[in-house]
């Protein structure tokens, strides 16, 4: 009688377990902002469905993203989502987090639900130019649904962020319809205003890239991470820039001016005078971020979305 007894106990333990550590199916308003905490993260990932060196470079590229364009993107990736819309649900993260800036609608939302199969993009009013749906649809077939079918959740997701970053600071080959037209004199035509477009910006990516170099370990590493005004001078403003490199943890301190807003021109200009207040390295981020915040963007149901 006690052997039938155990049995029937282990047997029902056996049936049941797998139903208590079934994943959790995920209310909208249950996924943990992390970048309320942190303004330097960007990811949920309360399942732990990404490792935490891919969590790790999304989160440096979406902050440099942001620091470039002001585009704020929230990605989430969990294993089950209540109701099973993969659509619906990111679209409601995005509207109801306030993801991207008020008055710019510049939010995205990148979903992943493994249980579902899905990965799904979730745009504001103001990507619709430069993130259109068919740009969204073209980066999940190219860079994100073959690693996804394989159980291989962290390529696709980097490289998903990662085009999307090319995507949005024009860094990359844009993305959207295709034309197979083929006439030679037209193209023969635009040669000489093809290498002025390129040659700009080859410049400009290359000034870029060397105001990135570490003085420290000469790696192209060193990204800004928070800026305050200091002064402003005739329609200009200076701007002091605490930089950190990601690679050794050297920081220091630098001053670009930009125009006042007041005034019309260009967004930005180059980092002026030498470093000052001297360099150093450092052990990681530490605690020194505060909690960020989302500026109160709205949606307008753009995005694409994919099975794999």
């Amino acid at each position: 009688m006690k052997k039938i007894t155990s049995f029937c106990l282990v047997l029902g333990i056996c049936l049941v377990l797998p139903l208590l550590i079934q994943a959790k199916a995920y209310k909208v308003n249950e996924i943990p902002m992390v970048h309320l905490q942190d303004r330097t993260r960007y990811v949920s990932n309360p399942d732990g469905v990404l490792s935490p060196e891919a969590v790790a470079a999304i989160d440096t590229t979406l902050f440099a993203l942001e620091q470039q364009t002001g585009t704020q993107v929230l990605v989430v990736a969990v294993k089950e989502i209540d109701g099973g819309d993969c659509f619906d649900f990111a679209y409601q993260l995005g509207q109801q987090n306030g993801v991207g800036q008020k008055g710019k609608d510049n939010g995205l939302v990148v979903l992943l639900v493994t249980e579902e199969r899905c990965i799904q993009f979730a745009t504001g009013y103001g990507l619709e130019g430069s993130l259109p749906d068919a740009a969204c649809k073209q980066i999940q077939i190219r860079y994100m649904n073959k690693p996804f079918s394989q159980g291989n959740w962290d390529a696709g997701m980097v490289a998903g962020i990662q085009a999307i970053r090319r995507q949005l600071d024009g860094t990359g080959e844009p993305l959207g319809n295709t034309n197979n037209g083929d006439d030679g004199g037209f193209l023969l035509f635009l040669i000489p205003f093809l290498c002025i477009f390129l040659l700009v910006p080859l410049f400009i990516w290359y000034s870029n890239r060397q105001r990135r170099k570490c003085p420290a370990c000469h790696k192209h590493t060193l990204n800004e991470i928070s800026q305050r005004t200091v002064a402003k001078v005739n329609g200009y403003k200076i701007i002091e820039v605490n930089c950190l490199c990601k690679h050794c943890g050297y920081t220091c301190v630098r001053q670009k001016k930009v125009q006042d807003d007041d005034f019309r021109g260009g967004m930005g200009g180059p980092f002026i005078g030498p470093f000052f207040g001297g360099g150093h390295r450092g052990g990681g981020f530490g605690g020194g971020f505060g909690g960020g915040s989302f500026g109160g963007g709205s949606f307008g149901g753009g995005g694409a979305g994919s099975k794999f």
